[in-house]
């Protein structure tokens, strides 16, 4: 199966290397989207993964799409521009679907906001994430619970990855997380969240309803 593979916030598609190559060990085709926050707006960011998609679609057949962080917020804002493209499933690790803490206090320093410009505007709106459109395809949510708890920690007791809380992933209040004893930064790299991936991967999709889980 073909896999889109989105980085986040500050990293670059080498950050997925290690999630391809157990990817194409199984027989699956990933493939790269790549962006600079710093260099190319939000709106030219996700016309070209819109683009990306598009052409995906062209294919004919299913695709899963995987992002990491920002990479999962990109590609819920890219789908509805690519109808007619097949999804399997969108699978996003880490992403915060809900305003994320740690963005309300990065974004207050002028240099972070400078290099991250608009995708660090989408994180520090908290208006803008909760009316993000619902992903119409069936999808999975992954956070991580490695990140520090306590008096000390932006998250108080809420369990994290570091980055982003648990309570910042769901989409919808109903929605299943999967939790893994991972840091925002290296999740796809634990080999229990690409054991969900592959697995995901190979099950059937049976209908077109949203899910999580």
């Amino acid at each position: 199966m073909k896999v889109l593979l989105v980085h986040g916030l500050g990293r670059t598609p080498d950050s997925m290397f290690f999630l391809a190559r157990a990817l194409r060990r199984e027989g699956h085709h990933p493939g790269y989207f790549a962006y600079s926050p710093t260099l190319q707006s939000l709106p030219k960011i996700v016309n070209r993964l819109a683009a990306k998609l598009e052409k995906l679609a062209r294919f004919g057949q299913p695709v899963t799409l995987i992002g990491h962080s920002l990479g999962g917020l990109l590609l819920r804002m890219a789908i509805p521009k690519a109808p007619g493209l097949r999804v399997h499933r969108l699978i996003m690790l880490a992403t915060p679907n809900r305003p994320p803490r740690l963005a309300q206090i990065l974004l207050k320093r002028g240099l972070f906001r400078w290099l991250t410009r608009g995708c660090g505007d989408l994180l520090f709106s908290p208006d803008t994430i909760i009316n993000l459109p619902v992903p119409n395809v069936p999808y999975t949510l992954i956070a991580g619970t490695a990140g520090p708890c306590g008096k000390y920690s932006p998250f108080g007791n809420v369990a994290n990855d570091a980055v982003v809380g648990i309570d910042e992933v769901p989409i919808r209040d109903t929605d299943d997380v999967l939790l893994f004893p991972a840091w925002h930064t290296f999740i796809m790299n634990d080999h229990r969240v690409r054991q969900v991936i592959l697995d995901a991967l190979d099950a059937p999709v049976l209908a077109a309803s949203v899910t999580a889980g």
